[in-house]
């Protein structure tokens, strides 16, 4: 067996004590990165902190660097520059994409992937957090814990009275709520949420609103998002992207009120 590496030692490490270091700073940072495609400065020289159990909203035009941004998170793209921690110690430069998703970090893209064949609660069960190996999975058995965190799962998502039907009979918003669900079954420490609302109704608008706030404080959220009164209706604190840096952060009055946002964004 070869040797782990020390950044896959620090991952095992974390996942051993199920936690990571933000004792002394944010749970997610990037300082100073850049991403060039082609000559596209796509990221240029960006910083972002994210503190532990924070909900963050990430506004900006297209082709501002959002899909970038969550890109170089998650180890999709590597940039050219700059520093990406998870915690104090977790170098996520160092990782590939799997390490990463292991380490604490999912994504949600902006169309849901569920399994419309299967059971709602086969959906969450097939997304527990275990060996995936190909024996493991088939001879894989639950227990009362697991089966427990299931139907804790359904409740927060509000899906517990369609446990037995099929996923694809779900209505688009209830699809996506499935996917969150998916992603909470992993226990991530940071969510990274892309568009959640595109394509919803207003009552289930509201009801994803109502389901990310009640995430926040247990997990680090990243919300990208189009929909103005829905950021407001979830964010304490908005960054705003322009041509791959941070234009501003504040609050929503705050980044609606900046003359830079207003010029480059909101169409003044």
């Amino acid at each position: 067996m070869m040797p782990l590496t020390h950044s896959e030692d620090v991952v095992a490490s974390a996942l051993v004590t199920n936690s990571v270091d933000t004792r002394h700073g944010p749970v997610l940072y990037m300082e100073d990165v850049s991403v060039s495609f082609d000559g596209f400065k796509a990221l240029n020289h960006l910083s972002l902190y994210i503190n532990d159990g924070e909900l963050r909203c990430v506004i900006g035009p297209n082709g501002a660097g959002k899909t970038t941004l969550m890109d170089v998170i998650t180890g999709k793209t590597r940039p050219d520059s700059g520093s990406v921690f998870f915690g104090q110690t977790i170098d996520l430069l160092e990782l590939d994409e799997p390490a990463i998703a292991q380490a604490g970090i999912c994504r949600k893209f902006q169309k849901p992937s569920v399994f419309d064949a299967l059971t709602v609660f086969e959906n969450l069960e097939l997304a527990l957090k275990t060996d995936k190996r190909t024996w493991p999975t088939l001879f894989h058995k639950l227990n009362q814990q697991q089966r427990h965190r299931i139907h804790e799962v359904l409740t927060t998502i509000g899906l517990s009275a369609l446990i037995n039907q099929p996923a694809g009979i779900l209505s688009h918003g209830q699809k996506q709520w499935l996917e969150i669900g998916m992603l909470l079954m992993q226990e991530p420490k940071v969510m990274l949420v892309d568009e959640p609302i595109a394509g919803m109704t207003h009552q289930e608008i509201e009801r994803t609103a109502e389901l990310l706030l009640s995430l926040q404080g247990k997990h680090s959220l990243v919300v990208v998002e189009h929909d103005m009164e829905f950021v407001r209706s979830i964010a304490r604190k908005v960054t705003v992207l322009h041509e791959g840096s941070v234009l501003t952060e504040g609050t929503m009055d705050e980044v609606q009120n900046d003359p830079r946002v207003i010029q480059v964004y909101l169409g003044g």
